[in-house]
Parts: C-alpha cells; sequence; structure tokens
C-alpha cells in the first residue's frame, strides 16, 4: 500500500462584487483510493457546496466569492491500494464486450481528436501484436516524439496539434495518448492528480495529467509523460480530456496565482506502507466497473 499526503493552494482576487467558483480538487474515492483524512480551508466566510459528478465521480466544489482575496486550501491523507496484473496477459477487449459505459472514452472529444489520427495511428502500430505492448509502445512513442517544455502548450491545445509542434506539457502527452489509443479502437481516458517522485529539476509539484486506458475490462495507469512513476499517482478528476478535470472553473473577472503544491511519502515497512517506486506489473486503481 501507499500512503500519500498533499496540499494544494489555490489564491485569487475577485475583481467583481461577486464571482462563482467550481473545484475539482478533492482526492478521488474509489475502491483502491481511500480518504484518511481531509481538511478544506476557505479564507472568506461562505457556504460551500459539495457535489459529486454521477458519472466520473469526481468531487466538486462550487461557492460564489465576494470582491477582494479568496484562498482555498486543501489538504488530504490518501491510502492506495495498487491492483497489480502481469502486463503479457491483459487484451484489447473486443467492440461486442465492452461496457456500455467505456464507450464514451472511444469516440473523439474536444482535445483528442482521435478520428484526424486514426491513419497515423494503423500505420505506426496497426500491425503491433493487440494488448498491453501495444498501448506501451503507444506511450513510449509519444514520449520519443514530443519534448517536455511548459510554455509551447496552452489550455486550448489539443492532440493533433501538439503531435505538430511535437513539444508540450503532461496534459499534451496525455491527449496526444490518448487520442492515438482511440484511434485504434481501444477505450482511453483523461486523469487528474498529483503525482509523488517526479524529477525536481522539472520544477517545484504541480497538478499532473495521466491516461487510464482499459485492457481485459479494467482501467490500468499510464504517465503518458514519463515523469513518475504511476506508483506515486493521486487521482483527482477523471474525464474524456482535459476539459472534463479542470481544476477550478470561474465565472467573474478573477486574477488568479499560480498553485502551490506539496506532496509526501510516508514509508512503514512494517505497517506494508512502502513509497512509490516503478514497477514491472500493470497497476490499477479505478473501480472494478468503467
Amino acid at each position: 500500500m501507499v500512503r500519500l499526503q498533499f496540499s494544494v493552494q489555490l489564491a485569487y482576487d475577485v475583481l467583481d462584487d461577486a464571482s462563482d467558483f467550481v473545484f475539482n480538487i478533492q482526492a478521488a474515492k474509489t475502491q483502491c483510493q481511500t480518504v484518511v483524512d481531509e481538511h478544506l480551508a476557505i479564507s472568506q466566510t461562505i457556504d460551500p457546496i459539495f457535489f459529486t459528478e454521477p458519472v466520473s465521480g469526481n468531487r466538486m466544489l462550487r461557492l460564489q466569492a465576494r470582491r477582494g482575496s479568496l484562498v482555498i486550501r486543501y489538504q488530504a491523507t490518501v491510502d492506495i491500494r495498487h491492483r497489480l496484473s502481469q502486463p503479457e496477459q491483459l487484451y484489447e477487449t473486443p467492440i461486442a464486450d465492452l461496457p456500455s459505459e467505456a464507450f464514451a472514452y472511444l469516440y473523439p472529444s474536444r482535445y483528442c481528436e482521435s478520428d484526424r489520427l486514426i491513419h497515423m495511428a494503423c500505420r505506426e502500430f496497426g500491425t503491433m501484436e493487440p494488448g498491453y505492448g501495444r498501448v506501451l509502445a503507444i506511450q513510449k512513442w509519444v514520449q520519443q516524439h514530443v519534448s517536455f517544455h511548459s510554455g509551447i502548450s496552452c489550455g486550448t491545445t489539443s492532440a493533433t496539434e501538439t503531435l505538430v509542434e511535437r513539444a508540450g506539457v503532461c496534459r499534451d502527452y496525455a491527449h496526444l495518448m490518448i487520442a492515438l489509443c482511440r484511434a485504434l479502437n481501444i477505450p482511453a481516458r483523461f486523469a487528474s492528480g498529483i503525482d509523488y517522485g517526479a524529477d525536481p529539476t522539472l520544477g517545484p509539484p504541480d497538478f499532473h495529467a495521466y491516461v487510464e486506458v482499459m485492457l481485459s475490462g479494467r482501467w490500468y495507469l499510464f504517465d503518458a509523460s514519463g515523469v513518475t512513476a504511476p506508483m506515486g499517482l493521486i487521482r483527482i478528476g477523471t474525464g474524456r480530456d482535459a476539459s472534463d478535470t479542470a481544476f477550478a472553473t470561474i465565472f467573474g473577472n478573477v486574477s488568479s496565482y499560480a498553485p502551490l503544491i506539496e506532496i509526501d511519502a510516508f514509508d512503514d515497512s512494517q505497517r506494508g506502507i512502502v513509497i512509490p517506486v516503478h514497477c514491472e506489473h500493470a497497476l490499477s486503481t479505478a473501480d472494478c466497473d468503467a
């Protein structure tokens, strides 16, 4: 089991008399990820509204803030029990056998235009043996052909644009990998969270985007950018692409500051708690169904 503790601080200046916010920063609750404890602090005296999206399970927070400074701080400790599978035993589920809920992750979406990448995906990966190995080959191809550079892409950069520019950040890697998988009729979805163990030279801790691919009827983790071990990924949001998992959606005239994020891992081998490391197994932290 992995136990991770993280905190997120978001700061804004509200310039209107009032502005509305929707946040997706709370740790997800799945059969494999347990929220041990959590705490939310809001600098203004506000009664927030909490709700859970029925399809994705994303835990949302909405509020209306008054003019002035607004600071949101969320911290949580989560336990993650990974389901381990042998990669060579995982197969691409035939379309006829896919759960109905998986079909949303086969279609093109706003930032994952898989319909535009069908010929390219078939040319590069169409002759490979279907299964975990082919998905891993897609991940490695994306890592080899895209350079990690901040500031080159923006919040509206899509998979096809990343393919042209050959540079981006974790969000762009994830969109491109997802689009290539979907182009081959492999269900793939976008996950947002916090990662432990990334190279400090990449900068301070930040929100991290990764990929889940359905194999053998279960969602398996892939860090498309390859900057961290999948064992160190905390799930916050899940969706078709980044448009479904924004950590903050703002309605009003607001200026914002860069998020401040911290994360740490516990190490207590006597209690079965280990530091995240790279693992040869395929890992899953999603619920059993889609």
